[in-house]
C-alpha cells in the first residue's frame, strides 16, 4: 500500500491468465485467434476434421439426389431434383476440395485462393437450390412466384460480391448469407400447403446455431468442423422435408406419417 492506496500489482495476479492457460491446453487442437482482416490457420487436427466433416456427406448427398431424380413424375420435378442435387453435392465437394488443398497443398496459393472463393460462392447457389423444389413444386401466390427468379439473382449478386470483396468485409458477408437464407422463407410461409414448414424451420435453426461456431475460430477448438456438422444437419433436415413432402408418393407419405 502506498499513499493510502492499494498496490496495483496484486490486481495483475487477480486477473490471471486463464485465456492463455485455456489456449495452452488446446495446443494441437486450436491456434491463436487472428485479426478480422486475416484468415485463421487451422492446426493439423483441425484441417483433418474440416475435410472429414464434409467429405463424409458427399456419397449420401449423391445417393439422396439420385433418389429424388428417380421419384420424379414430370419434367418440372426432374429439373428441380437436378438443380437441388447439384447444389447439395456441390456444397460438400467444393468444401472438401478447398480444405484438402488448404491442408496438404497450401503452397499452391492461387489454387487455394480460387477454391476458397468457390467455397464461399457455392453457398449462395446451395441456398437457391435448396429453395428451388419448394418454389417450383408448391402453389404460390402471383407475387410470390417471382421468388423463383429472385433467389438466383441474389445468388449471382453474392457471387459477384465474393469475386470483388472476398474476405474484406466478413460481417457483411455473413449478413448476406443470413438474408438470402431467410428472405425466401417468407414466401414459403404464405403457401396454402404448409406441410414441411416445421422441418424447414428446424433446418434453419441448425444453420443459425452453426454460425456461432463459424465465427469462433481460435476461441473454440475444431470450431469450423463443428460448423460443418451443423451445416450437414441442416441440409439433412431440409432434404428430408423435400423428399417426404414434395417427392414421396402420397400413398407412401401416409405410411411415413403413421
Amino acid at each position: 500500500m502506498a499513499g493510502g492506496q492499494l498496490d496495483p500489482e496484486p490486481r495483475a495476479l487477480v486477473t490471471g491468465t486463464s485465456p492463455d492457460k485455456w489456449r495452452e491446453g488446446c495446443v494441437g487442437f486450436m491456434n491463436r485467434r487472428v485479426p478480422a482482416h486475416k484468415r485463421y490457420q487451422p492446426t493439423e487436427y483441425e484441417h483433418a476434421a474440416n475435410c472429414a466433416t464434409h467429405a463424409f456427406w458427399i456419397i449420401p448427398s449423391i445417393l439422396g439426389s439420385s433418389n429424388l431424380y428417380f421419384l420424379s413424375d414430370d419434367n418440372l420435378e426432374t429439373i428441380s431434383a437436378w438443380i437441388y442435387g447439384f447444389g447439395l453435392c456441390g456444397l460438400f465437394v467444393v468444401s472438401t476440395m478447398f480444405h484438402t488443398i488448404s491442408w496438404k497443398k497450401s503452397h499452391l496459393r492461387v489454387v487455394e485462393h480460387c477454391l476458397h472463393m468457390f467455397d464461399r460462392m457455392v453457398i449462395y447457389y446451395f441456398i437457391a437450390a435448396s429453395y428451388t423444389p419448394w418454389l417450383n413444386l408448391r402453389e404460390l401466390g402471383p407475387w410470390a412466384s417471382h421468388m423463383r427468379w429472385l433467389v438466383w439473382i441474389m445468388a449471382s449478386g453474392g457471387t459477384m460480391y465474393v469475386f470483388f470483396f472476398h474476405e474484406r468485409y466478413k460481417v457483411l458477408e455473413l449478413l448476406c448469407y443470413v438474408v438470402m437464407g431467410f428472405f425466401p422463407a417468407l414466401v414459403l410461409l404464405s403457401m396454402p400447403n404448409t406441410e414441411g414448414i416445421w422441418e424447414l424451420m428446424t433446418g434453419g435453426v441448425f444453420y443459425c446455431l452453426g454460425m456461432v461456431f463459424f465465427k469462433s475460430d481460435g476461441r473454440i477448438p475444431f470450431a469450423h468442423a463443428i460448423w460443418h456438422l451443423f451445416v450437414a444437419f441442416g441440409a439433412g433436415t431440409h432434404y428430408y422435408a423435400i423428399w417426404r413432402y414434395l417427392y414421396l408418393p402420397s400413398t407412401l407419405q401416409a405410411k411415413v406419417s403413421k
